[in-house]
């Protein structure tokens, strides 16, 4: 009995070494292809009407929360 199981954990480890070992070897390729789209690689981020529109709703909470804070002492 004793012998059956060192036999099958030696089998199990090759078996998960050979698994592992052939996960790594396929992750080893030389094309890789990172070119998602035809965009000139600014994005969203680089419109300046975004901005504006991002500068105007950040001023807009900000101010909703600072005169929020004023109406508990009147």
């Amino acid at each position: 009995m004793l012998v059956t199981k060192k036999y099958f954990s030696r089998i199990a480890q090759v078996v998960l070494f050979l698994l592992v070992s052939s996960i790594c070897f396929a992750q080893d390729t030389k094309k890789v292809d990172i070119n998602i789209g035809t965009d000139d690689g600014g994005g969203f981020f680089a419109s300046p009407w975004m901005w504006i529109v991002g500068a105007a709703v950040f001023i807009l909470l900000l101010v909703a929360l600072l005169r929020g804070g004023s109406r508990r002492s009147a």
